[in-house]
């Protein structure tokens, strides 16, 4: 009789910053790297997610801290789910390979510890004036923007509640 497969395996992919470099070493390229508070985990996350994984054979996310979260301006009580609670919900989805955190306002020394192949963002973001594309590309790397899916956004949700 087989056992059932230990459902907090997925645990695992969650590295502290300092074990983050060693630990990609070890993954398949090339590697995909994407960043975000992702507070609220909804299928727009899912989407883009599934999708920056699709431009490579693994995919990290950095999660801002839980400090870093509350530098970006969505709110007093943001965010609502701790730094833990995130990375937990990030590391159980199919689509990412690792997952680990930045306390910076923005990804720029973590990615230029860890030196990814290609660095994703949202559509809202203007790759050419990002530093991180600059550092990426320094070093041969690509840097691309995809689209969100349209109607999902954390704030928008967060909001709903409140009224």
């Amino acid at each position: 009789m087989q056992s059932a497969p230990n459902p907090v395996l997925f645990t695992q992919k969650i590295v502290a910053r300092a074990e983050a470099a060693q630990r990609i070493a070890a993954l398949p390229r090339p590697i995909v790297f994407t960043n975000g508070v992702f507070d609220v985990l909804h299928r727009g996350h899912v989407s883009y997610l599934a999708s920056a994984r699709a431009f490579g054979a693994s995919l990290v996310v950095a999660l801002n801290t839980d400090a870093s979260a509350r530098r970006l301006g969505k709110g007093p009580d943001r965010p609502l789910n701790n730094e833990q609670d995130r990375a937990v919900l990030m590391a159980a989805l199919e689509s990412v390979s690792l997952v680990t955190w930045f306390d910076e306002d923005t990804p720029l020394e973590l990615i230029t510890e860890l030196k990814p192949d290609i660095l994703v963002k949202g559509g809202d973001y203007d790759m050419d004036k990002l530093a991180e594309t600059a550092v990426v590309k320094s070093y041969g790397g690509k840097a691309l923007a995809i689209p969100f899916v349209d109607g999902y956004s954390t704030t928008a949700l967060v909001d709903r509640i409140r009224r």
